[in-house]
């Protein structure tokens, strides 16, 4: 049999048993490594390649390096999970770059992270003053996580007192001009409804590049036809509209009413009105 053959094969069987033993591992040996799984991830890529290209050596015994270089890995993952003391010996523990607003330089020092360093860092986290931070750590997979100073966060609806309903995951119902049941159902919407919403504004399913619906039963639709304007969906602004003009027409018959039981009894129905308005605004203003 040709060499060429042989090094297919065993690249074909290394590649699959580093796949298998990969997805035994998990997602976390592909995403944030820790020192141990760093190097034990290059340790098993060479061995593949060895393995792969190697002719002369027993591909059984580099097999069994891989499986050797699998196990240890999987084993302290295993343990780390029952010991503090022991995932902070293999993962280590983040450091404290900021504290209270004050930059911490013998932390740095320790890490050996340069000023420099840590500026680019903050502004990966869109931080361009260091005065904005109350606090920054820097993670034992080497990423900075930041906290801002009360008065340099967001906004959110929290802090103005406006309460929001909870939000759902955004379904994907049309893809490449076809649709897609499961998550159309999961929405609890059908067919029907959705040929409806696209007559609205004036398509049809072939020629929808990605169609979603949001929380709000909201239809988004990117056609395959960059250049063809769609009308934006107006129901959540023609719901809002007619809840004012209910508002401002009980006020009006309050006003022209000379009865004085009628008159409070619109005005009444009028504030309330005006409180659901209010209540309702930031869900139909998206």
């Amino acid at each position: 049999m040709p060499e060429w053959i042989h090094i297919v094969l065993r690249s074909l069987a290394a590649v699959a048993i580093i796949f298998l033993l990969t997805r035994i591992l998990g997602k976390k040996q592909i995403s944030e490594l820790n020192f141990f799984e760093y190097i034990a991830g290059i340790t098993l890529g060479s061995l593949a390649g060895f393995i792969s290209t190697e002719l002369e050596s027993h591909f059984m015994h580099g097999v069994t390096s891989i499986l050797i270089w699998f196990l240890i890995p999987y084993l302290f993952e295993f343990f780390t999970l029952k010991s503090k003391r022991l995932r902070s010996w293999v993962e280590g523990d983040g450091t404290v770059f900021i504290k209270e607003g004050k930059v911490l330089e013998e932390n740095m020092k320790k890490e050996r992270y340069s000023t420099d360093e840590l500026l680019e860092q903050l502004r990966k986290k869109n931080v361009f003053n260091v005065a904005d931070v109350e606090f920054a750590v820097l993670e034992a997979t080497g990423e900075l996580s930041v906290l801002l100073k009360k008065e340099n966060q967001p906004l959110t609806p929290k802090h103005l007192g406006i309460k929001i309903g909870p939000e759902q995951e955004t379904q994907t119902v049309i893809m490449d001009g076809s649709i897609m049941d499961e998550p159309l159902a999961t929405r609890g919407l059908s067919r029907e409804w959705l040929q409806t919403e696209l007559e609205k504004i004036g398509v049809t399913i072939e020629n929808v590049f990605i169609g979603q619906v949001d929380t709000y039963a909201q239809l988004y639709v990117d056609v395959y036809d960059d250049m063809l304007q769609l009308p934006q969906a107006s129901q959540n602004e023609l719901l809002l509209a007619t809840l004012k003009k209910c508002e401002a027409d009980l006020a009006l018959y309050g006003l022209a009413t000379g009865q004085e039981t009628m008159k409070r009894m619109y005005g009444e129905l009028s504030k309330k009105t005006a409180q659901i308005v209010e209540s309702v605004t930031p869900l139909l203003q998206r």
